[in-house]
């Protein structure tokens, strides 16, 4: 029997909450099978099986918030049903009950002698004070409305003076700036990571020019003639080149937890996803560095479209071992990403642009992106960082080899 536990799908996640059960007890399942959906600040997460056998029992009730490592159910191995009987339910037994005191009689006034009472001295006559006699500079003016105003919200009429006549406008609260919305649970999820990163992992930066006339010359013959689902995006070529560059320099692939660096063998790349609600997730595209160029469009296409609906598996979150942010056609020059822990680098392509080069003596045109790499110094360093970016650069050269 294995317990079946809430994962941890990132750094930033603490706990979560069971949404649906899309397994009954004693149906069987196999590695990878969806079968349970988890709701966190980042999405409604899909849970998936890490082993075959048999749904033994839930553990957890449908909408109960719990934290990262709780069992939600029982797996087990075989077909045979736990041996553990359930248990019985006990009748319900009379509880003793305390016999209540008996009421008490009720109180009958007794005759008074009015003889006996002492005598009542007359009750004294308050006497009218006059008024003081205040001069006119002293005498506070308020009109009613304003009296009433006061009295309602605790003004002190005092602290206005006797001047002028005081109104219901001299009694306004001052004008403020609209105040900002609290953050969504998702803002402090980004915000706590963010913030955990930068005061944790020791960042350094570097940044080149990719020439992006032999990418978009590739993805311009590949689209002629395709409907727009069948298209690729440079993004799906940034991908591949990252995945191969990763292959040669294994120390941006990675994570670093407890002091020590783990290189990935796969290339498990997240994609910065930007979400329409507001905030972004960064779940990881797997083996990015398989299949044809058109199969990794489509697997990234379903990502999206499935992000954006708010439902993602716990694979592709708790997965990435690098990171890309692509600002696309956002018309922004260049991004200097932050790494997301336990990851130890994120590559940053800003919005491909017109610029001026000169080849063989001549200024000429050419279409080119701003990349920049934000790496982990306990594990790698700026040699190593700029040989990995000449890498991804020069795959990029060689579209038709990707």
């Amino acid at each position: 029997m294995t317990p079946f536990l809430m994962p941890s799908l990132g750094a930033d996640m603490e706990d979560g909450t069971l949404v649906e059960q899309l397994i009954a007890p004693g149906e069987r399942l196999t590695r990878g099978d969806i079968i349970a959906a988890v709701e966190t600040q980042k999405g409604t997460i899909e849970i998936e099986a890490f082993e075959d056998g048999f749904l033994d029992a839930w553990l957890v009730p449908l909408g109960a918030k719990v934290p990262v490592g709780t069992p939600l159910a029982m797996i087990r191995s075989s077909e045979k049903a736990s041996d553990t009987p359930d248990p019985q339910p006990q009748p319900d037994m009379p509880q003793p009950v305390d016999p209540a005191p008996p009421p008490l009689p009720p109180e009958v006034p007794q005759p008074v002698d009015p003889e006996t009472l002492p005598p009542r001295p007359e009750d004294p006559q308050p006497s009218p004070t006059p008024a003081p006699d205040f001069p006119d500079e002293l005498r506070q003016r308020v009109t009613p409305a304003a009296r009433r105003r006061a009295a309602q919200t605790g003004f002190d009429l005092k602290a206005l003076g006797t001047k002028r006549t005081i109104t219901l406008d001299d009694l306004a609260p001052p004008q403020t700036e609209t105040a900002l919305p609290p953050l969504s649970a998702m803002r402090r999820a980004i915000a706590d990571a963010m913030s955990r990163s930068k005061r944790e992992i020791p960042h350094y930066y570097l940044s080149d020019s990719i020439d992006l006339t032999a990418t978009e010359a590739f993805i311009a013959k590949h689209n002629a003639g395709l409907a727009p689902e069948q298209r690729l995006l440079a993004a799906v070529l940034y991908l591949r080149a990252m995945a191969r560059a990763v292959q040669k320099f294994p120390e941006f692939n990675g994570t670093y937890e407890q002091g020590q660096f783990t290189p990935s063998r796969h290339a498990h790349i997240g994609m910065a996803i930007n979400l329409r609600g507001g905030g972004l997730v960064a779940p990881a595209l797997q083996d990015a560095d398989q299949g044809s160029l058109d199969d990794l469009m489509a697997r990234l296409r379903d990502l999206v479209e499935r992000v954006r609906r708010g439902r993602f598996r716990a694979r592709e979150l708790s997965g990435p071992t690098i990171t890309l942010t692509s600002l696309g056609d956002r018309g922004v020059r260049g991004i200097t990403g932050v790494i997301f822990p336990p990851q130890v680098a994120i590559v940053g392509i800003g919005s491909p642009c017109w610029t001026a080069v000169v080849r063989d003596g001549q200024v000429r045109a050419c279409r080119s992106a701003a990349i920049t790499l934000a790496a982990d110094h306990r594990v790698s360093d700026g040699h190593r960082g700029a040989g990995f970016m000449r890498a991804v650069i020069n795959q990029l050269q060689k579209p038709e080899a990707l």
